[in-house]
C-alpha cells in the first residue's frame, strides 16, 4: 500500500476518498492524523486552491498528497457560491446554513440548474513540477426541500433529474460512480495508470 496524504479533514471526503483508493493500493490518511493544519485557500479557482493544499501537505508530510477543492456553481447566482462552498454562509457556517443561504438566494430565480465541480490535484512531493491536475462537473439542479440521508454538503438539495432523486438519496456506490469527485478520481487514476 502507497501512503498518500489526503489535504482534507472532511469527514464525507476522506470517506469518499478512503473507498475509490481502496482498490488501488493507496493508504489515504487525512492531513489532520498527521498534525497537518489546514492550508489557505485564497485562489479564485478550483484548480489552484486544491494545487495550493497537495503542497502544503506534502510539504509537512514528505509524502505524496492529494487534494481536491470542490463546491457547487449554481448557474442564476453567475457560478456562487464556487470555490467559497464551504464558507458560503461564513466562516462559523455548517452544511444546513450554507444550503439555507443558497435556496435563499434562488428563491426569486426560475433557473434552478446548478453543478458541482471537483478540481484534484496530485503531487509526488511538494516541489512536484508536473502535478497530476483533473476538474469535472456534475450537472442537477437545485431544490427548496431537503431529500435523503447520505452524502453531505448540499447533496440533499442537489437534484438529478435523469434518476429523480437528490445526490442525498443515492447510494454511495451509486454516487461514487457518478459524482464530479468520482468521475475525478477515475480520470486521475487513468493518467496515474498512463504515467507507470
Amino acid at each position: 500500500m502507497q501512503k498518500l496524504v489526503l489535504a482534507s479533514n472532511n469527514a464525507g471526503k476522506v470517506r469518499e476518498f478512503q473507498e475509490l483508493l481502496a482498490p488501488f493500493h493507496f493508504q489515504v490518511i487525512p492531513q489532520g492524523e498527521l498534525g497537518i493544519l489546514a492550508a489557505e485557500e485564497p485562489h479564485r479557482t478550483f484548480v489552484e486552491n486544491a494545487l495550493a493544499k497537495a503542497r502544503h501537505a506534502s510539504a509537512a508530510s514528505g509524502l505524496p498528497a492529494l487534494a481536491d477543492d470542490s463546491g457547487i456553481c449554481a448557474h442564476a447566482l453567475d457560478g456562487e457560491p464556487g470555490v467559497h462552498s464551504a464558507r458560503y454562509a461564513g466562516k462559523n457556517g455548517d452544511d444546513a446554513a450554507n444550503n439555507q443561504k443558497l435556496i435563499h438566494a434562488l428563491a426569486n430565480e426560475n433557473n434552478r440548474g446548478a453543478h458541482y465541480v471537483c478540481a484534484l490535484v496530485m503531487v509526488e512531493s511538494e516541489h512536484d513540477p508536473e502535478p497530476l491536475i483533473v476538474q469535472t462537473r456534475w450537472y442537477g439542479q437545485i431544490v427548496d426541500q431537503a431529500k435523503g440521508d447520505h452524502g453531505f454538503g448540499y447533496d440533499p438539495y442537489f437534484f438529478l433529474p435523469e434518476l429523480e432523486k437528490t445526490a442525498a438519496q443515492l447510494d454511495p456506490k451509486q454516487k461514487n460512480l457518478i459524482s464530479h469527485r468520482g468521475q475525478a478520481l477515475r480520470e486521475l487514476i487513468a493518467q496515474l495508470k498512463s504515467r507507470a
